[in-house]
C-alpha cells in the first residue's frame, strides 16, 4: 500500500489556519505562539496574512474579537449553511433589541443606567433577551455607586452580523437627535 504524505513544510499562516479550524472556540495569539513555539509578534503578522488571504478567496474568514481569533464562515454563506444543516430561520430581533444592541455596539463598554438614559426607557428586559441570545455579555462592573454591570458585544454578535471585528462597524456621522436611528439604519438593516 502506498502512503500518500507530503513532507513540504507548511507556512505559519497555513499552520494557523489548521489550528484555528480545529480550535473549539476563539484563541489568543499567545496560545497560538506557545503551540507553534514562535514569538507572538510573528503570529500576529501571520494572522494578518491569513486574514488577507481568506478575504480574497474561499468560504472562511478570520474573525477577531477582544484579541481572540477564530475561523468562521463568510456571512454570505449563512442561507445555504442553514439549509444544509436544517436549521430553522433564526428569530429576528425586536425593535427595542436592535436599538439596544446598536447602542451597545457603538458605546461599549456601557452600563444599563447609561443605556436607559440614551433610550429613555428601562432596558432590563431587552438586556436579558440580548444576553440569552449571546449577542452581549457582562464584561465587568463600575466602581461607582451600586457597581452597575458593564456590557459589551460578543464574538457571536460579530458572527451574527457578518463582521470580522468591531472596526468593521460603519463610521457614523452622528447628531445627538438622530444617533440611535442612524445606528439602526446603517448597521442593522433587515
Amino acid at each position: 500500500m502506498t502512503e500518500l504524505t507530503d513532507h513540504t513544510p507548511l507556512s505559519i499562516p497555513e499552520q494557523l489556519e489548521g489550528l484555528l479550524f480545529v480550535a473549539p472556540g476563539p484563541v489568543t495569539a499567545q496560545q497560538l505562539a506557545a503551540t507553534l513555539d514562535v514569538p507572538t509578534r510573528e503570529i500576529e503578522e501571520a494572522l494578518k496574512t491569513l486574514k488577507e488571504r481568506l478575504a480574497i478567496s474561499g468560504g472562511l474568514e478570520l474573525q477577531e474579537h477582544k484579541n481572540r481569533y477564530q475561523l468562521t464562515t463568510k456571512a454570505g454563506l449563512s442561507p445555504i449553511i442553514e439549509r444544509f444543516l436544517g436549521l430553522q430561520a433564526t428569530s429576528k430581533l425586536s425593535k427595542a433589541g436592535v436599538e439596544t444592541l446598536a447602542i451597545v455596539a457603538y458605546k461599549q463598554p456601557i452600563t444599563r443606567p447609561q443605556l436607559d438614559e440614551i433610550r429613555g426607557v428601562n432596558s432590563d428586559g431587552v438586556i436579558k433577551s440580548l444576553l440569552s441570545k449571546g449577542l452581549i455579555e457582562e464584561i465587568g462592573r463600575t466602581e461607582g455607586p451600586g457597581r452597575p454591570i458593564i456590557y459589551g458585544t460578543t464574538a457571536d454578535f460579530l458572527q451574527y452580523f457578518g463582521l470580522s471585528s468591531l472596526e468593521d462597524l460603519p463610521v457614523l456621522d452622528i447628531n445627538p437627535e438622530g444617533e440611535v436611528q442612524e445606528i439602526q439604519e446603517k448597521v442593522f438593516k433587515d
